[in-house]
């Protein structure tokens, strides 16, 4: 049984993406790289849990049978 939450659980998506946008702008993409890896780390820690998080990586690794990056 799935622990991880897939449903919409922000608040206010949009702002969201917005300020991540922003955060985004005008850095090199080398820096927002350094900021994507923070980011992951601390909301990793929110989260705490490692059957949790380990589920949450398993999602995101089927990127590439999802799309065509890396091929």
């Amino acid at each position: 049984m799935s622990k991880l939450n897939l449903d919409s659980n922000f608040s206010d998506a949009d702002a969201f993406y917005a300020a991540l946008a922003d955060t985004h702008r005008d850095r090199t993409p080398e820096a927002s790289e350094v900021i994507n890896a923070r980011l992951i780390l601390l909301l990793a820690n929110q989260v705490g849990e490692q059957s949790i998080l380990e589920e949450a990586l398993a999602i995101a690794g089927q990127i590439d049978s999802e799309t065509n990056h890396d091929k």
